[in-house]
């Protein structure tokens, strides 16, 4: 199998002790500062109902530094931010498949 094709999954723990296992899917930099999107894992018995459920979104968190020392993922709270950011993985999402189709032959 392609290494294109494998996913990165990490374990986060939030604020009460909750482990949430993610998987990565880019990063990218706004104003001098690192983000990181996310998808969450979907258990296989929630899996159809996830598709209504807002809590399997994407999830963008910015890349901190804990006293310059141990990097952290916090949430964004400004909404401005948020939307910016959001805005710059849409397009980077948008550009990595308009490279891929444009690598296509349609012949194929």
């Amino acid at each position: 199998m392609s290494e294109e094709f494998e996913s990165t999954f990490i374990t986060l723990t939030d604020e009460d002790g909750n482990e949430i296992e993610l998987e990565y899917l880019d990063t990218v930099e706004y104003s001098g500062a690192v983000y990181m999107a996310f998808f969450p894992t979907i258990p296989e018995d929630e899996a159809e109902s996830a598709e209504d459920n807002e809590d399997y979104g994407l999830i963008i968190l910015k890349v901190v530094s804990d006293n310059g020392e141990e990097e952290e993922l916090v949430t964004i709270e400004d909404e401005a931010e948020l939307n910016a950011v959001y805005d710059l993985f849409m397009e980077s999402l948008f550009e990595d498949e308009e490279d891929e189709d444009a690598g296509s032959d349609p012949e194929e």
